[in-house]
């Protein structure tokens, strides 16, 4: 893949992102928070995936994604060590969300999910922008 295309993909998964993360905020509007709490993780995910877009480099499984950006990236501390520990509670909350039917969710816990997806998305525009 060339430096154009790989940019252009990576532009592409950044606005998929701002726009998970606009849906997850009219869903916690809405007092949605299973969904609200789905829309957040995915507005992480995209942003991972935007800047892997850059090397490029791909992978299947969501697992795979997230941990080849822990280890390249938040171990390196190219993005803050913090955030490895709250892309793993962001997971799982989305896991909990969509799969357990007696999961309760706490607004607060999706407050916090889409805190935390508006904080990666930053670093990585600014990451973008840098490279």
């Amino acid at each position: 893949m060339n430096i154009k295309i790989s940019k252009e993909l990576s532009r592409h998964r950044l606005e998929q992102a701002k726009e998970d993360l606009a849906a997850s905020k009219m869903l916690y509007t809405g007092k949605f928070y299973k969904s609200a709490n789905n829309r957040a993780y995915y507005s992480i995910f995209h942003s991972i995936k935007a800047v892997l877009a850059l090397e490029p480099i791909d992978f299947k499984r969501h697992k795979d994604v997230i941990a080849y950006f822990n280890k390249n990236y938040v171990n390196k501390e190219i993005f803050p060590k913090k955030l490895g520990h709250k892309i793993s509670e962001a997971t799982s909350l989305r896991e909990d969300s969509d799969y357990d039917d007696e999961f309760i969710v706490k607004p607060e816990e999706t407050e916090q999910q889409i805190k935390t997806a508006e904080e990666l998305m930053k670093l990585v525009e600014n990451y973008l922008e840098q490279n």
